[in-house]
């Protein structure tokens, strides 16, 4: 009896050890940063921009110069090959960029970003209605951006001013601005008859901006703004039919509709 009192303890022993589940400890494996910066470049035909200097033609046969480019970039978006996003922290929602300011074409992102594969890289041109608010820019050059209150106010999501021979050979101004876009009652444009605002602000995914972060290391990617896309398609533009965009959402429409294909990415090192 005592020899079976035994062997039944023993059995009992051997079915609670082999019952429980062993767990394997968690270890918390540490997330590994490293940076990412932007370089804005501003191209015609694939040569950098020349300012002040007549030399460009565009599609609709227009010759014509420019002679700034200010705009802003903002809520820039990395996708991860693993599917998951990565979207910039307080103070790195968004850039401005001025052709009249060197220091403007870098951009150092303060953000770490957690290294791997990305494949694509999206940025919203322009601001939307969250950023796009009157005097939220205290100081120049963003100040400068202003929007008429009495238009929608915040700021011009861009500014691309220039000069075209027209057609009776004179050298006339040209101002291919984007911003918020009004809606007129009975089609009559005086501020009095306005109804409504669009936001013309729209998503870039730039094309082949796959990309790698590495640990302690900086990213740098250029993007770069062709100019002559604004004007080729699918609207071609003619600067002796419409050279003011500022109130004037159909105008502004076009504008938007031709920027899908306006920016690219250069190197990336």
């Amino acid at each position: 009896m005592k020899s079976l009192k035994y062997i039944s303890i023993i059995v009992l022993l051997l079915t609670l050890m082999f019952s429980c589940k062993r767990e394997d400890p968690i270890v918390d494996i540490p997330v590994k940063y490293g940076n990412i910066g932007f370089q804005f470049a501003n191209n015609v035909d694939g040569q950098a921009l020349r300012v002040d200097t007549l030399v460009y033609t565009n599609a609709a046969g227009n010759n014509y110069m420019v002679n700034e480019v200010q705009y802003f970039v903002s809520d820039i978006v990395l996708q991860n090959s693993n599917g998951t996003f990565v979207s910039f922290g307080t103070g790195s929602e968004l850039h401005y960029m001025d052709s009249d300011l060197p220091e403007t074409s870098n951009w150092s992102v303060a953000d770490k970003i957690p290294v791997g594969s990305y494949t694509s890289i999206s940025f919203t041109f322009g601001l939307n209605e969250v950023r796009n608010i009157s005097n939220v820019f205290l100081n120049p050059p963003e100040s400068n951006m202003w929007w008429p209150l009495f238009l929608g106010g915040g700021y011009h999501y861009m500014k691309l001013n220039g000069k075209w021979i027209d057609t009776a050979s004179n050298l006339s101004a040209f101002n291919f601005h984007l911003g918020i876009g009004q809606t007129y009652a009975h089609d009559v444009i005086v501020v009095d008859s306005i109804t409504g605002f669009v936001q013309n602000y729209f998503t870039v995914t730039l094309p082949n901006s796959a990309f790698t972060i590495r640990e302690d290391k900086t990213t740098n990617v250029e993007i770069v703004m062709n100019i002559e896309k604004w004007f080729e398609g699918p609207n071609v533009w003619d600067f002796n039919v419409c050279s003011a965009t500022m109130q004037n959402q159909s105008a502004m429409q076009q504008v938007v509709e031709n920027g899908g294909t306006v920016f690219s990415v250069g190197t990336i090192q």
